[in-house]
């Protein structure tokens, strides 16, 4: 089971401190032994001294391994930190900062090549969802045009766009054909993401072909991401 966190633009480098160190004590404590992803924002990435369970990745980085591309972040900056995981594909990335499929392709294939644990995140708009599961289906696997789905780092996180940041999460039903659809191409850890919180990390996780969550503005309360990760750990 894979608990994902991602803070997007929240927290400190400090307030991140403070989090990490509370996760990590909590993890400590309790045996925990599944994968936890924790995705700060750029100003908080550190050595932390973390628990083997818990990783930190950044929620985005350029095709380089450094270079002129003012406010970017590149393998050379990121490798300082012995970060070796990455979220790639984000709908905010895709549709309000206008990343082209190209660009997200070549994101992809350079830090695979890096050999980088990669989340990829698919995922479609509400008006595609109101068409039907088949025009769904079309709709995310057009999202993985040119992605190596055999590659063994790759995790494909399934966030309907509709359902980020909206308090409205897809049904179970919903999640269901969708990850069993894609289980059929994917082998690789299928999480879901769409305002995911602690009232239905439960429900969700229990959903057939679901490996995991990645979870937006629930996860950055410590306390609700720990709650997720023992539920997590209870199933």
């Amino acid at each position: 089971m894979i608990i994902a966190s991602n803070f997007k633009t929240n927290h400190t480098r400090e307030s991140t401190k403070e989090y990490l160190v509370k996760l990590n004590h909590f993890v400590k404590e309790n045996s925990i032994k599944e994968e936890i992803l924790v995705f700060p924002p750029s100003t908080a990435l550190d050595n932390y001294n973390l628990h083997d369970s818990i990783k930190i990745g950044v929620q985005n980085a350029y095709p380089t391994d450094k270079g002129s591309f003012t406010g970017e972040l590149g393998f050379t900056q990121i490798d300082e930190f012995d970060i070796k995981t990455i979220l790639i594909g984000h709908s905010e990335r895709r549709h309000i900062l206008k990343e082209s499929d190209e660009l997200i392709v070549s994101k992809y294939n350079f830090y695979k090549d890096k050999n980088y644990k990669i989340v990829y995140c698919i995922g479609e708009p509400k008006e595609v969802r109101d068409d039907g599961l088949e025009k769904v289906l079309e709709y995310n696997f057009s999202q993985l045009d040119g992605i190596d789905l055999d590659y063994e780092n790759l995790i494909v996180a399934y966030e309907p766009v509709w359902a980020i940041g909206t308090g409205v999460s897809a049904t179970t039903k919903d999640i269901e054909e969708t990850l069993s659809a894609l289980r059929k191409s994917i082998k690789a850890p299928l999480l879901y993401g769409g305002s995911v919180k602690v009232a239905n990390t439960k429900e969700i996780l229990e959903i057939k072909n679901c490996d995991g969550i990645l979870v937006g503005t629930a996860s950055w309360d410590i306390e609700d991401f720990k709650e997720m990760v023992r539920i997590a750990h209870e199933i």
